[in-house]
C-alpha cells in the first residue's frame, strides 16, 4: 500500500513534494479501451439494422392506424377486403359478407363448416366436398325468404312444404314404399302414368279415390288381376258406353232374339261372359265360361 503524507505549512512557507510520491490515473486504457469501442460500435450497427428491418415489415404488412393491409380494425370486428387464405382453423361467431358482394368459401379439397356445443363436441358439420355435399345433424330444413319451410329431414320423415312438386326427369319418380299426398297430377297434354313393374299398385283413402282424366282417357292395364272393391257401398259405372270388348261369349241356342243383340251374363264366381239376348234371359248358371 502506498502512504500518503499530510504536511501543514504556514501561508508563504514552500512545501516541497516527497521524491517518491506515486500518481494514478483514472480511467480504461489500452486493448480494453478499444474492446468497449468496439463493443459499442457493434451495438450500433444491430440497433440500425433492427429499425431498419422494423421499418420494412411494416411497409411490407402495410401497417396502419386502423388495420393491417386488407385487414381492418372496426368497431363491429374485423373487416376483410379481397381474397385471403387460412391455413389453420377459423373460429368467428359470424362471417358475412359486404352488401354489394357475396361470400365465397374455396378450397382445393373440401370445405367443412362444424358446430360444436359447450363441451366442444360437433353438433352439426356441413361438408362441401368435390363428389358429394354432406350433411351431419339432426335436421336439416330450407326455408324460404318469408321463414316458410319448403323441405325438412329428419331420422323419420322427409317434408315438403312448398305448393307443388315437380319432377322434370324422363323416367319420372320413384318410390320404394308408400307414399302419402293429396293430389297427384302431371302437367297440360302430359300423360300421367303410374306403373308398378314387378308388384301391386294399391291406391286407398279414406273417403273415396278420384281418378279423372279431362281431356283424354283412363287406362288400367294388368299382367293379372284388375280388381276394384267397395267396403261399405256401391260400385258405380256412369258413363254413356261401356266398352268391354275382349269377353268371351258363351253357348248358343236359338232364341229368336233381335240378331246382333247380346246380354252380359255373370257367374257365381263373378267372371262376365256374352249370350245372344232373346225374350227372356240366355244366360246359363252351367255355362261353360263358368266352369
Amino acid at each position: 500500500m502506498v502512504r500518503e503524507q499530510y504536511t501543514t505549512a504556514t501561508e508563504g512557507t514552500p512545501i516541497e513534494r516527497p521524491e517518491n510520491q506515486c500518481v494514478y490515473k483514472i480511467g480504461i486504457y489500452g486493448w480494453r479501451k478499444r474492446c468497449l469501442y468496439l463493443f459499442v460500435l457493434l451495438l450500433l450497427i444491430i440497433l440500425v439494422v433492427n429499425l431498419a428491418l422494423t421499418i420494412w415489415i411494416l411497409r411490407v404488412m402495410w401497417f396502419s392506424p386502423i388495420g393491417m393491409g386488407h385487414l381492418h380494425v372496426t368497431n363491429d370486428g374485423l373487416r376483410l377486403e379481397g381474397e385471403s387464405e387460412f391455413l389453420l382453423p377459423l373460429y368467428a361467431k359470424e362471417i358475412r359478407s359486404r352488401v354489394d358482394s357475396s361470400l365465397l368459401l374455396q378450397s382445393t379439397q373440401n370445405v367443412t363448416v362444424n358446430a360444436r356445443n359447450a363441451e366442444g363436441e360437433v353438433t352439426g358439420r356441413l361438408k362441401v366436398g368435390p363428389k358429394m355435399v354432406e350433411v351431419q345433424s339432426q335436421q336439416f330444413q330450407i326455408n324460404s325468404k318469408d321463414g316458410k319451410p319448403l323441405f325438412t329431414v329428419d331420422e323419420k320423415e322427409v317434408v315438403v312444404g312448398t305448393d307443388k312438386l315437380r319432377v322434370t326427369g324422363p323416367e319420372g319418380a320413384l318410390f320404394e314404399h308408400s307414399v302419402e299426398t293429396p293430389l297427384v297430377r302431371a302437367d297440360p297434354f302430359q300423360d300421367l302414368r303410374l306403373e308398378s313393374p314387378t308388384r301391386s299398385l294399391s291406391m286407398d283413402a279414406p273417403r273415396g279415390v278420384h281418378i279423372k282424366a279431362h281431356a283424354g282417357k283412363i287406362e288400367a292395364l294388368s299382367q293379372m288381376d284388375i280388381i276394384f272393391q267397395s267396403s261399405d257401398g256401391m260400385l258405380v259405372l256412369d258413363t254413356e258406353t261401356i266398352c268391354l270388348p275382349k269377353l268371351v261369349q258363351g253357348t248358343w241356342s236359338p232364341s229368336g232374339g233381335p240378331e246382333g243383340l247380346y246380354e252380359i251374363c255373370v257367374c257365381p264366381d263373378g267372371k262376365l261372359y256374352l249370350s245372344v239376348a232373346g225374350v227372356e234371359t240366355t244366360c246359363q248358371e252351367h255355362s261353360h265360361v263358368c266352369l
